[in-house]
């Protein structure tokens, strides 16, 4: 089992440097071929995400996330920080339960 990561070229480019090879896209056409391409890939075992690209392409990332299907989707923060819709996300949930996440 292998990891894979997909993102911006500066994502990529930092996980290349630890031997990940990875996929470089912009925009959601890409992201969800390049998604679709390396879940088919028997070898994967962990896809690694950045963040905003998974943005782009929610739905079909969270069907694979919550699909139980492999590889197991790890999205980690794009090279330029988080997204603003993240720590939205964060700031509702610490709202709705009361624990900060």
């Amino acid at each position: 089992m292998r990891y894979h990561v997909i993102g911006d070229e500066d994502t990529v480019l930092g996980f290349r440097y630890a031997g990940i090879a990875g996929d470089v896209v912009a925009t959601a056409d890409e992201a969800t071929e390049a998604f679709r391409r390396v879940t088919r890939l028997p070898d994967v075992g962990i896809l690694i995400v950045a963040d905003r690209i998974a943005d782009l392409i929610r739905p079909i990332v969270s069907a694979q996330r919550f699909g139980g299907a492999t590889p197991l989707v790890v999205e980690v923060p794009s090279a330029d920080g988080p997204s603003a819709q993240r720590e939205d996300l964060l700031e509702l949930i610490r709202e709705a339960v009361g624990i900060r996440v």
